[in-house]
């Protein structure tokens, strides 16, 4: 069994950096898609970042230019590098690690970033 451990949230001002680390324990599949999701109360779950086994990025429209995700597979870790951060990036941050033959799909328990001055 896959578990998820995310870390780096916080409170930030505008303007500033985040970095979000996820870990895995338990094997992972190939091939997979690791990535990050947010959520805001009352709101759907979105994508943030997703990067492939096969080092494939993929970035929603609202972060690209902004945020940066990548991974280590032997680690089985990800993260993503947070920049210029807006107030419109409060959320909670999901890890997730999806294996794409098996149809299994993983998630963390969430980081909060808050960005306010």
């Amino acid at each position: 069994q896959v578990q998820l451990t995310e870390s780096g949230g916080g409170l930030v001002q505008p303007g500033g950096s985040l970095t979000l680390s996820c870990a895995a324990s338990g094997f992972i599949a190939s091939p997979n898609v690791m990535g990050w999701y947010r959520q805001e109360p009352g709101k759907e779950r979105d994508m943030v970042a997703l990067i492939t086994s096969g080092d494939t990025t993929t970035y929603s429209d609202s972060v690209k230019g902004r945020f940066a995700i990548s991974q280590d597979k032997a680690q089985q870790t990800t993260t993503l590098q947070m920049n210029n951060l807006k107030p419109e990036d409060t959320a909670v941050y999901y890890c997730s690690v999806r294996e794409l033959l098996r149809y299994k799909n993983y998630w963390g328990q969430g980081t909060q970033v808050t960005v306010s001055s």
